[in-house]
């Protein structure tokens, strides 16, 4: 099982290096207008669900992060720094301590597609 999982990591770096990858999220939101911002190696999200203060994760390696309108556009030649971005972003806006299917406020995976978008 190493030598199956050692083989898929070393294909996923060569198409990475060949085509890249991009994961595209939506921005969702009820009344409080989401807005993410980059600065650095840093994503911030502001106004979720109305807070004043911003809440930022870390961006992985060297994943692109592209917001445009409602929507996040993660590109990039790493799968597992992509990823973990994606899942970084996920995890920031998830709600807590409320009725997950009333709050539905956050910042969700809607497509994973090999190949770098413009």
């Amino acid at each position: 099982s190493i030598l199956h999982t050692s083989r898929s990591i070393i294909r996923n770096i060569c198409e990475g290096l060949i085509v890249g990858y991009t994961i595209k999220m939506k921005i969702v939101f009820a009344h409080f207008p989401i807005t993410v911002k980059v600065e650095g190696k840093k994503i911030l999200i502001e106004n979720f669900q109305g807070e004043r203060a911003a809440r930022t994760t870390k961006i992985v390696g060297n994943t692109k992060v592209i917001p445009k309108g409602e929507d996040v556009i993660l590109t990039g030649e790493v799968w597992t720094d992509i990823t973990q971005t994606a899942a970084n972003i996920e995890l920031k806006t998830k709600v807590k301590n409320k009725d997950h299917r009333v709050f539905l406020d956050g910042i969700y995976i809607y497509n994973k597609e090999k190949g770098m978008e413009k």
